[in-house]
């Protein structure tokens, strides 16, 4: 190696150490962009002999070294379509290229992004601040099936109506109910009109109390769940139902048995309205739990059928009454009166998007106006064996290589944060820090190239 071979070298040490302050510079530049990951600098050296013991230090290559794998912080903003992912992986967007009849449309090429600042346009499409469009599964709220892939898009179209079909109920029953009979000294049992001491199940399917027993009905029962149900164009149906304990437990062949009877009519009192037994006969053992009807082994759920339910003449339909196990049971009670666990029931009366939010599974979720939080979409999640071999493009958006992997979908143990987003990485203090010993380097070749100039000048005056 001779003198302009120093030359050449120094030269490339300049050449990577002004790479690595552009590196630098542009992360201080960027450290206040969302979602931004700093650029660091590898350098590599290239030896200009081969030959055993005489091996001569040569150029070097500066080479980008990116960082996708360290997060920046998280941070609470005040838009809740803001989202970050704590872990690993990259929300999927697709840019933007044109209008078509006053909608946007798409490169169709997926890339990837931590920047996850994501409004609403005036299209209800989410964009993020480098005009990256969000993209996932756009879902059916009502049924929540998929209707498209691609970019999300959220319309304000109105939530129809669902008509109730099924209620999921969890309760204990008092062993010893106390009713007004049982309270004057009388007993607390009710016979159902109809029913014989031979029955078994004290139930007769659609069996209806009149108005005029009602008084009777009441003094026997004890009050049961009350819950608004909604018809198919979504009128909303209150109703009201009792309990009535129709057998005691003997033996495990006459187990106590109870019978559900609901309201025939919601805008008078109890003791004036007809009530209408469900048909079912809740059966329980000894032990208070429940034998019938039977939980089932493949979904783990007692199910009841409220046939024809029919409060003020409206008929809502038949209802499946969804009991878990062990919701229903038959426990000792000092107050002698039902204890409700879970109530709940699957309709809703018609509403509007009031709100979204962004769920830690990442599902967008729309809040409508009346009541019901219902999932609309489902944010795409990309992540990769070697996400710092992905290639940086513009905007925070990073595309595919081959040293990247393919894309694997999902989340993996990260959550999206929703409400938040994801800082640069950058640390101001150790791009100073590099600063500092690049500016160093960079003098040191210079000097370098000063010392061969002068070795240079020597040789040429020895040969003068």
């Amino acid at each position: 190696m001779d003198i302009f071979t120093a030359l050449q070298t120094a030269v490339t040490g300049l050449k990577a150490q002004s790479y690595a302050i552009d590196n630098i510079s542009g992360n201080i530049a960027n450290s206040q962009t969302t979602g931004y990951k700093r650029i660091d600098t590898s350098f590599v050296d290239l030896i200009a002999e081969q030959t055993p013991r005489h091996e001569v230090a040569g150029t070097v290559l500066a080479q980008s070294q990116l960082t996708n794998t360290i997060q920046g912080n998280i941070t609470a903003t005040s838009v809740p379509t803001n989202m970050a992912l704590n872990g690993s992986g990259f929300f999927t967007v697709q840019t933007r290229t044109g209008d078509t009849n006053g909608q946007p449309t798409f490169s169709g090429t997926t890339v990837y992004t931590r920047r996850g600042d994501f409004t609403r346009d005036a299209s209800g499409f989410l964009v993020n601040g480098a005009g990256s469009y969000l993209t996932g599964d756009n879902l059916d709220p009502v049924t929540g099936q998929v209707k498209s892939s691609g970019p999300i898009v959220v319309d304000g179209a109105t939530l129809p109506a669902r008509q109730t079909t099924s209620i999921t109920y969890g309760a204990n029953l008092p062993r010893t109910p106390t009713t007004a009979t049982s309270q004057a000294g009388g007993s607390s049992l009710y016979t159902a009109t109809g029913a014989t001491t031979t029955d078994t199940t004290q139930t007769v399917s659609g069996l209806t109390v009149a108005s005029t027993a009602a008084s009777d009905f009441v003094d026997h029962s004890i009050v049961g769940p009350s819950l608004t149900a909604y018809t198919e164009s979504g009128a909303p149906i209150s109703v009201s139902t009792r309990w009535a304990k129709v057998q005691d437990y003997t033996s495990p062949t006459q187990p106590a048995v109870w019978n559900l009877y609901y309201a025939a009519n919601s805008s008078v009192v109890g003791s004036s309205s007809a009530w209408t037994n469900t048909g079912t006969a809740f059966a329980f053992n000894a032990a208070g739990q429940l034998t019938s009807p039977a939980v089932s082994a493949t979904t783990g759920v007692a199910t009841a059928t409220i046939p024809s339910l029919t409060v003020d003449g409206t008929n809502v339909g038949t209802i499946a009454l969804n009991l878990g196990k062990g919701a229903l049971t038959q426990y000792a009670s000092a107050s002698g009166s039902v204890t409700t666990n879970t109530l709940k029931q699957d309709g809703y009366a018609a509403g509007t998007l009031n709100s979204l939010s962004v769920s830690t599974d990442g599902k967008i979720m729309g809040t409508y106006s009346n009541g019901s939080t219902l999932a609309v979409a489902n944010v795409g999640i990309a992540r990769f064996t070697n996400p710092d071999g992905l290639k940086a493009e513009s905007g925070g958006n990073y595309s595919q290589t081959n040293d990247s992997g393919a894309a694997l979908v999902g989340l993996n143990g990260a959550t999206v944060v929703g409400g938040n987003v994801e800082q640069s990485n950058t640390d101001i203090a150790g791009e100073f820090s590099k600063m500092i010993v690049t500016q160093q380097a960079y003098s040191a070749n210079t000097r370098v190239m000063s010392t061969a100039q002068s070795m240079m000048s020597d040789l040429l005056n020895v040969i003068r």
